[in-house]
C-alpha cells in the first residue's frame, strides 16, 4: 500500500533548501485564521510547518507562534528563516501523533498539506491529537486539496507511476472535511476555497522547463492583465465557487 513517509519529506525539503524557489501561500492562511479569531496574544501552533511561512505573518498580528515538523531538513529551514528575519517563533521537532504539549495549550491549531497524507483511521488520530492540545473554545483550521481539480488527476497519475514527491495523498470535498471535524465533536464555523497562484498549468510548464534548463519566473506578471485577473478572482472568492473549483479548501472549527 502506497503511503507518505518521512523520507519523502526529508528528500523534498533537502531539494527545496533555496526557499525563494518554493511557492508561498502569501499569507492566505493567516488571513483565513484572522477572519475567525483575533490572534493578538493568542498561542498558535502550526503542525507540519515546512518552511513556516504560513504562520510567520501571524507574528505581525500579535500571535505567539509555535512551529513543529518531524523532518530535519524542514527544521533547518525553519531555524534559518527565523534567524534571517529575526522572528520570535518557537520551533520544535516532533510527532504530530504525540505532540509535546499539555492538554489545552493553544488557542489556534492549524495545518496545511498534512491531513491528506493519512488514511482513515490514522487521519482521525491526527485530528484527535490536534484537538487534545486545543483550548476549549479554540479554533482548529485544516487546509487540504480539493478533489475536483486538474491537479488531482495529475497527482493520482504520478502516484500510480511512483513519481509523486510525497509518496501518496488523497483529496477532499468541503462536505467531507466538515463531516470529519464534526464527527470528532468540533463545530465548523468557516469554510473557504482557494485557487492556485500562479496557475497549476503554469507551474507544471515551469517544472518541465527547469528540466531542460529553461528558467521561467516564479510568479509571472503581465501588465494590465494580471491586475484585471486579480480583481476578477477577488470578486469570485466571495462566492461559493472556489469551494468546488479551487485547488485547496479549508475549514475552521471551534472546540
Amino acid at each position: 500500500m502506497k503511503e507518505s513517509r518521512r523520507e519523502n519529506w526529508d528528500s523534498f525539503w533537502r531539494e527545496k533548501a533555496i526557499i525563494e524557489e518554493v511557492y508561498s501561500n502569501a499569507g492566505r492562511l493567516s488571513d483565513h485564521i484572522s477572519a475567525v479569531v483575533d490572534v493578538r496574544g493568542k498561542r498558535v501552533l502550526e503542525i507540519g510547518a515546512g518552511t513556516g511561512r504560513d504562520s510567520i505573518p501571524l507574528l505581525e498580528r500579535g500571535a505567539i507562534v509555535y512551529q513543529i515538523d518531524y523532518s530535519e531538513p524542514s527544521l533547518r529551514i525553519l531555524k534559518k528563516l527565523s534567524q534571517e528575519y529575526d522572528t520570535p517563533v518557537h520551533i520544535l521537532g516532533g510527532d504530530t501523533f504525540a505532540l509535546p504539549f499539555k492538554d489545552e495549550s493553544f488557542d489556534v491549531v492549524f495545518h496545511q498539506g498534512l491531513l491528506e497524507h493519512f488514511r482513515i483511521p490514522k487521519a482521525d488520530e491526527l485530528l484527535k491529537e490536534n484537538i487534545r492540545v486545543l483550548k476549549k473554545g479554540g479554533i482548529l483550521l485544516v487546509d487540504v486539496p480539493q478533489r475536483f481539480h486538474l491537479y488531482t488527476i495529475a497527482k493520482h497519475l504520478l502516484i500510480a507511476l511512483n513519481k509523486w514527491f510525497a509518496g501518496w495523498e488523497r483529496s477532499f470535498t468541503v462536505g467531507e472535511l466538515r463531516a470529519a471535524l464534526q464527527s470528532l465533536g468540533l463545530n465548523p464555523i468557516y469554510s473557504y476555497g482557494e485557487w492556485m497562484y500562479p496557475s497549476f498549468v503554469y507551474r507544471a510548464v515551469r517544472e518541465i522547463g527547469k528540466k531542460i534548463s529553461i528558467k521561467l519566473p516564479l510568479n509571472p506578471t503581465i501588465p494590465g492583465l494580471s491586475g484585471l485577473r486579480s480583481t476578477f478572482r477577488a470578486a469570485l472568492r466571495k462566492t461559493s465557487l472556489p469551494l468546488y473549483t479551487g485547488i485547496s479548501i479549508g475549514v475552521a472549527a471551534r472546540k
